[in-house]
């Protein structure tokens, strides 16, 4: 029984002791899953875009399948985003003009028409652009 006092004292717990960590001392962890790259950059990216002035909000219309993304600081009025709006979603050619309305989210999540307030209060409120169908 003499052996087993040798065996505790040659290989204690603390030894033996499970932990995790990286092999080789103690290296700074700094996230966990680690950020590659290229993800970096591409946020990096982003936040230079959005410090630069860029006003960006999606998009949708009823009964499309897709989302868009446009900047409204690259337009100048409600004429020109209704334009591009067209451009990009030819919903308002031949005539159907009249069943359609552009309307946004605002920062407390309502839903209201584009036109009815200021350009400048419009693009700084706004979230979120929907072109719905007239319901008559």
């Amino acid at each position: 029984m003499d052996g087993g006092a040798d065996y505790m004292d040659t290989y204690s717990l603390k030894a033996t002791e499970l932990t995790l960590g990286l092999p080789g001392g103690r290296p700074q962890v700094v996230g966990w899953p680690p950020i590659r790259s290229y993800r970096k950059n591409t946020l990096k990216a982003t936040k230079a875009a959005a410090e630069a002035g860029g006003l960006f909000v999606k998009v949708s219309m009823d009964g499309a399948p897709y989302l868009r993304k446009i900047d409204l600081a690259a337009y100048e009025g409600y004429e020109e985003l209704s334009k591009a709006l067209e451009d990009m979603f030819k919903c308002f050619e031949g005539g159907k003009g009249s069943e359609y309305a552009i309307t946004y989210e605002d920062k407390d999540g309502d839903l209201m028409l584009v036109g009815d307030v200021p350009w400048g209060m419009f693009t700084s409120s706004c979230k979120k652009l929907r072109i719905i169908t007239k319901r008559i």
